[in-house]
């Protein structure tokens, strides 16, 4: 299992060792040990699951009260999957990664509290699953546009599909008294 650091502090891409036979294959998705010895700490309290279909653009959103960690992969299709770091004070303070996460990589991103969170769906169908360190609280939760410009992220789509709430999110700057401290 590889643990590749980012550019934004905290953010982390996993790669699991994938067994591959002619039966399909075996990895590990989990693992308390080797996660936590990367930095990677729970407990994760809760799984999420959501289906979505070619453009569709789920994000940017963050869990701030109770704060929020993801463990975030694909188990069918495949995405572009980014983090925003929304930590005030934090050098990186507004800078994004962007990682494709696919079933056939089965790569996985860590996304630690402090984090926007987002993906867009690039296959025709894909589903995304992740871990949270916190239950879901809607009054903690943000929602951020986007396509916000001073995000300037590089979003392959001009034109997705997105929720009512998402395609009314403010931009970052109008929540900037709402966001954690780094």
């Amino acid at each position: 299992m590889k643990f590749r650091r980012t550019s934004l502090a905290g953010v982390i891409v996993i790669e699991p060792d994938v067994h591959r036979d002619a039966r399909g294959f075996f990895l590990e998705s989990y693992h308390e040990e080797k996660y936590r010895d990367a930095g990677i700490t729970g407990p994760f309290v809760q799984d999420n699951h959501s289906s979505s279909k070619r453009r569709t653009l789920r994000g940017l959103h963050a869990q701030l009260a109770p704060s929020q960690g993801k463990l975030v992969r694909v188990v069918r299709g495949e995405v572009l999957d980014v983090a925003v770091d929304v930590r005030v004070g934090s050098p990186t303070f507004g800078q994004h990664h962007a990682e494709t996460l696919g079933a056939d990589t089965h790569r996985q991103l860590w996304i630690p509290e402090g984090f926007l969170h987002g993906f867009l769906v690039l296959s025709d169908e894909a589903e995304v699953e992740y871990k949270v360190t916190s239950p879901y609280s809607p009054s903690g939760e943000i929602a951020v546009a986007w396509n916000d410009p001073e995000l300037a992220i590089p979003w392959p789509e001009s034109d997705p599909i997105v929720s009512e709430r998402d395609a009314s999110a403010p931009p970052l700057s109008s929540l900037r008294d709402r966001l954690p401290s780094y």
